[in-house]
């Protein structure tokens, strides 16, 4: 069938939406809802008041959001038999699910739920997260092979801005009500995967010479954005906001959140016009095509599969060599990681989760509890560049072994507790800072250090196994720890008043005491973290200080 060109406008806006640019920025927008973990801060009171929780029940639910989002090996298995579509389906049904059902018990529109229903719920919610990883992250990277890296730096930074463009878009729309936070991030992440849910897609693999240039418009974008917002959560301190004030701060964010769209139909509108002229010589074509990559890629990906992941558990290959699963998992070098990734990733992801119950304990009203909330969030996304960019500069520069920025993290992160189990006036805003900042910058470390010392051929299963330390340290640290000792203070509390568990439906702790011990113990763990992970840097010193990247740039040498 013939088309006119009078329709030229319509072809061009077909192709831009089939783009890969296009994919780009709706991966930007679904990976900006998919961080509804880090908001539990905020609403997690509601869901203590409105179901007469204590602090372990609430504390055993923030450990199943964890688990929830760090198990992300179920989304993976059904991205590899699936399309990208249904997988971002599937995430978008369990976000709305979980979230809903949650928001329909907190309003008591349903009888209470017991409590493993609601472990249940906030699990399937959280676990969505994974579905939009595996459907817009992974897509991403496999669409853009040669920027990976910064690519996987863009996704996850949106995802850290989330926390604080959700806190502005609730205060425009619902107002100071917490528990429509909820609904919130039941129904918006699950739009944006249903509106881009065909948008998103593996493509032919092509490669533009000013690619990286392209994503380093989008880093400033994401930058300005998280100015904007760290500028206007310090303006909302000073000042009190209206609804409408609100909303025009939500629409400043949504014109950063498009303005990746400009970029997007710029580069493609550069394709479109190389489309519609004649074919160049060879060696002035400024886009280069690579056809027979993808197939070469899986041909090898079969060869190499024929080999059990179970061979040679104990004869393991050197350093940045391709290790089987088990030589990984069985090494001391995973061990170190296990380890510190426990104590790191697990005080600060307690941390986050008690934000709610730690300014009110310490008396700040919601409305800052909730901008406690959006630095971490915004510290967050800045941990993750840093963390990326600056370590990577380090080792290629200097030669400064990547687990070391590890240890300072870690060692920054003490000073934040140390600030919340010994508060001063405003000293949970610099903890909020310090934490979101550590809390980010522990994970891209974490997932760089796995790919370097054991190689690609088993990363995606290393790394999420690598990430399991996070959960299993939230549990034993949130709600083993944090939870039992505040519930005993404010035990201590209700005794000196004379009255009995029985006579409150909510048990609260008023004051600097109740988390002072608990806050204590997540330093020192912490602290035994960071001792741990410069073990981890004087054993790797010798393999960082050679070329770790010498055999990927032979292999594109002879590729």
């Amino acid at each position: 069938m013939s088309i006119k060109r009078g329709s030229e406008p319509f072809q061009f806006a077909v192709h831009v939406v089939k783009g890969r640019w296009f994919s780009v920025f709706a991966s930007f927008l679904i990976m900006a809802g998919a961080g509804a973990t880090y908001l539990f801060g905020v609403y997690s009171k509601q869901i203590k008041s409105s179901l007469g929780y204590d602090q372990t029940t609430l504390n055993l639910l923030g450990f199943f959001k964890d688990l929830g989002a760090n198990v992300g090996v179920l989304s993976g298995l059904i991205g590899e038999v699936t399309p990208t579509w249904f997988v971002l389906l599937i995430g978008s049904a369990m976000n709305f699910a979980g979230y809903f059902m949650i928001w329909l018990a907190v309003t008591a529109k349903i009888p209470k739920p017991k409590v493993w229903h609601m472990c249940l719920y906030i699990c399937i919610g959280a676990n969505s997260q994974n579905f939009a990883n595996t459907g817009a992250l992974v897509t991403c990277v496999k669409n853009f092979p040669a920027s990976r890296g910064v690519m996987l730096g863009l996704l996850k930074g949106f995802t850290g801005l989330s926390g604080a463009m959700f806190t502005q878009i609730y205060l425009a729309v619902y107002g100071n009500n917490s528990k429509s936070m909820i609904l919130l991030i039941a129904w918006l992440p699950a739009a944006l995967s249903v509106i881009f849910v065909y948008t998103i897609r593996p493509m032919k693999l092509v490669r533009q010479p000013n690619e990286l240039r392209v994503f380093y418009h989008f880093l400033y974008v994401s930058i300005g954005l998280a100015v904007f917002l760290m500028a206007m959560i310090v303006l909302q301190k000073q000042v009190d906001f209206s609804q409408a004030a609100y909303a025009g701060s939500v629409s400043v964010v949504c014109f950063f959140l498009f303005v990746p769209l400009g970029i997007a139909i710029r580069e493609e509108l550069i394709l479109w016009n190389l489309m519609k002229q004649p074919v160049d010589p060879p060696t002035e074509l400024t886009v280069t095509k690579l056809p027979a990559q993808e197939s070469e890629v899986k041909e090898e990906q079969e060869k190499k599969t024929k080999i059990s992941c179970f061979v040679d558990v104990f004869n393991k290959p050197k350093r940045g060599e391709d290790y089987t699963i088990l030589q990984a998992l069985l090494s001391i070098d995973m061990l170190i990681l296990f380890i510190a990734t426990l104590c790191g990733l697990g005080s600060s992801l307690t941390a986050v989760d008690n934000l709610g119950q730690i300014g009110e304990s310490l008396g700040y009203p919601t409305k800052t509890i909730s901008s406690f909330v959006s630095l971490v969030s915004i510290w967050n996304y800045f941990g993750r560049v840093f963390s990326g960019f600056v370590s990577e500069s380090l080792l290629v520069k200097w030669k400064v072994p990547r687990p070391l920025m590890m240890t300072l993290v870690l060692l920054l992160s003490c000073v934040g507790h140390l600030l919340i189990a010994f508060p001063a006036p405003g000293s949970v805003y610099v903890a909020s800072v310090i934490i979101g900042f550590s809390f980010g910058a522990q994970l891209p470390l974490l997932f760089a250090i796995i790919s370097e010392l054991f190689g690609l051929k088993y990363y995606s299963t290393l790394f999420n196994c690598g990430q399991l330390a996070s959960p299993l340290g939230s549990y034993i640290l949130n709600v083993k720890v944090t939870g039992m000792l505040y519930d005993r203070e404010a035990l201590k509390e209700l005794a000196k008043s004379g009255m009995a568990r029985s006579s409150v439906k909510e048990l609260i702790c008023l004051g600097n005491q109740c988390y002072r011990l608990a806050f204590s113990i997540l330093a020192a763990i912490t602290f035994f973290g960071a001792v741990v992970s410069l073990i981890l840097v004087v054993r790797t010193r010798e393999f960082y200080n050679g070329d770790i990247y010498k055999k990927f740039r032979e292999e594109a040498e002879d590729s």
